[in-house]
C-alpha cells in the first residue's frame, strides 16, 4: 500500500469537511493507496501531468481532493477544498500547482 503524504494545510482542510464528506474522502484516498481508481475523479492537467481530483458531493455541497499518485510508493495530497462555483478557482489551481512543484524540486 502506498504511503499518504499531505502537503501544506491539505490535512487541516480535509479535517474541516463535514463528517460524511471526510469519511468518504478517506475511503477514496484509501482506494488510491491500494492502486485503485476513486469512485468519481477527473484529471487536472491544468495543474500538472498525473494530477487528479477526487470529487465528492453531499447536501453540504461539492468538495475536492487534489492528489498525485504517480510515484511508486507515495500518494501526495496537494490540496483539499470546498468548491462553491462550477469552475475551480484560480487560487486553488495555483496552490496545488505550487505544491506539485515542491515535490518535483525535491525529487530532482
Amino acid at each position: 500500500m502506498k504511503r499518504l503524504v499531505f502537503l501544506g494545510d491539505s490535512l487541516e482542510e480535509l479535517r474541516s469537511f463535514p463528517e460524511g464528506v471526510r469519511k468518504e474522502a478517506g475511503v477514496q484516498l484509501h482506494k488510491v493507496q491500494l492502486g485503485l481508481e476513486p469512485s468519481d475523479w477527473k484529471f487536472m492537467r491544468t495543474i500538472g501531468p498525473g494530477v487528479r481530483e477526487i470529487r465528492i458531493r453531499d447536501e453540504a455541497g461539492a468538495f475536492r481532493v487534489i492528489y498525485l499518485a504517480q510515484q511508486a510508493a507515495t500518494v501526495y495530497v496537494l490540496h483539499a477544498f470546498q468548491k462553491k462555483t462550477q469552475r475551480t478557482k484560480t487560487r486553488d489551481i495555483e496552490l496545488a500547482a505550487s505544491r506539485l512543484r515542491q515535490i518535483v524540486k525535491v525529487q530532482s
